[in-house]
């Protein structure tokens, strides 16, 4: 069945550029600089998103392929550092040194290719090993202080760095989580967010994705002891992958967005409970911190609130939730790029009230189970509007990853610059592609 009609609000920027020519797997926006880490082949290509052009490259440090990246939080200007998930069953650490140029943001793409310096801009310090298989996503927490990996031998692994100072690299596994029971193909912390003294939550939450079809939460109970408090099943499919909204709306707590391989879209969450919300900090800091006397079952019970209108024929690769203007993008198998908005139905005191359907569904008035409806054939949401498809985003080739971020090219107005959002796909023909948004 074709997806329905819709307006196409995406005109495509000219690409970065060199062209890769080689299938590429994802794009990760720095979360303060403008720089872009695309994943593909054995390496990885860091573009200027002031120039659109390539900055340098990660090379000659795994033996498969590249399927993933991340960029190290809270690091001091000038100080980069990356984490790449390979094929190799490895993961690669590694830090830019070249602190002769103060511009990170300086093209080196036309520089002299036997230009011995720019080989040697980015080294490879670490590599954590251990898991039994190719590594599929990589994901710093929100400090930096902990990384999740996860692999094709069904497991999550969370590292923690042990080191003394910011350049002291050294790092330990502190959990090794194995109750999916196939691929785990994502894996995502959320935010820190509207999260300060927010009842038993500790201040580090996991959520990863698997071809299990579901997606799980974990949470450290006490010091290196980290357990899983949710199943979120309802997906008839691969989940290909899972993201925490990035802006919650009010004091929620952060919702979920998750993509799969049977064409839906899906947003989790979480039910709180009043008097979790009420507790003082100093009492419930931490999952750890609670007295056995207090303590409840460390479970949760998560939600699925929304099934975004269809728009896929195919697997959902990709999936990006905005943190500006608060829309969701989502690419894959049939190479459509489809925009979503959530309607605004009121507000009570800054905070975005939900329709009547996703309210009985928190209420418990809907019929659910674990997370999602008894008939097979899951309603779509009211709340949420297709407003865009853009068909055959990379011609005929299969789109692999899609991420909001911010402008700072020549073709954006100076005063829009860093706060103006773009799309940004990624492809098996080897372009990664700028689209500007038509509001």
């Amino acid at each position: 069945m074709a997806p329905p009609e819709s307006a196409n609000l995406l005109v495509a920027l000219p690409p970065f550029k060199p062209d890769l020519y080689q299938r590429a797997w994802q794009s990760i926006p720095h979360p303060t600089l403008p720089l872009l880490a695309t994943a593909h082949q054995k390496s990885v290509t860091v573009f200027s998103l002031s120039t659109l052009s390539a900055h340098s490259a990660l090379t000659n440090g795994h033996d498969r392929s590249v399927r993933s990246t991340t960029w190290k939080p809270n690091l001091p200007p000038h100080k980069l550092c990356l984490v790449t998930g390979s094929f190799d069953s490895t993961a690669g650490l590694w830090r830019w040194n070249d602190e002769a140029k103060g511009d990170l943001e300086v093209d080196v793409a036309e520089e002299d290719s036997g230009d011995e310096k720019k080989e040697k801009e980015w080294d490879l310090i670490v590599i954590l090993d251990g898991q039994d298989s190719e590594v599929k996503s990589v994901s710093f927490s929100p400090t930096g202080q902990f990384l999740a990996t996860c692999s094709r031998d069904k497991s999550v692994w969370i590292w923690e760095d042990v080191g003394t100072n910011e350049e002291d690299d050294e790092w330990e596994t502190v959990a090794v989580l194995s109750e999916h029971e196939g691929d785990v193909k994502a894996v995502a912390w959320c935010p820190e967010t509207n999260r300060s003294g927010r009842g038993r939550y500790s201040s580090d939450v996991l959520a990863s994705a698997s071809y299990d079809n579901t997606v799980r939460i974990w949470r450290e109970e006490s010091e290196q002891e980290w357990v899983c408090v949710a199943v979120l099943e309802g997906h008839e499919g691969t989940v290909w992958g899972v993201q925490w909204e990035p802006k919650p709306r009010g004091e929620k707590f952060p919702r979920i967005l998750t993509w799969s391989a049977d064409r839906t879209v899906r947003i989790w969450t979480l039910k709180e409970e009043e008097d979790e919300e009420e507790a003082p900090q100093h009492a419930w800091g931490s999952l750890g911190g609670i007295p056995n006397t207090m303590r409840r079952a460390l479970k949760e019970e998560w939600v699925c609130t929304a099934v975004l209108p269809t728009a896929h024929t195919r697997d959902i690769y990709s999936a990006s939730w905005s943190p500006g203007a608060g829309m969701v993008a989502s690419t894959g198998s049939d190479g459509i790029i489809a925009i979503y908005r959530e309607d605004e139905v009121g507000s009570t005191n800054g905070v975005h009230a939900t329709d009547d359907e996703a309210a009985a569904e928190l209420d418990g008035d809907v019929q659910m189970t674990n997370g999602h409806a008894e008939s097979s054939k899951p309603q779509e949401s009211r709340r949420w509007k297709l407003i865009s498809t853009t068909p055959n985003a990379h011609g005929a080739y299969e789109v692999n990853h899609i991420t909001w971020c911010k402008r700072y090219d020549q073709g954006c107005a100076p005063e829009r610059r860093g706060i103006e959002e773009m799309l940004v796909s990624t492809g098996d023909d080897g372009i990664v592609r700028p689209w500007q948004i038509l509001q």
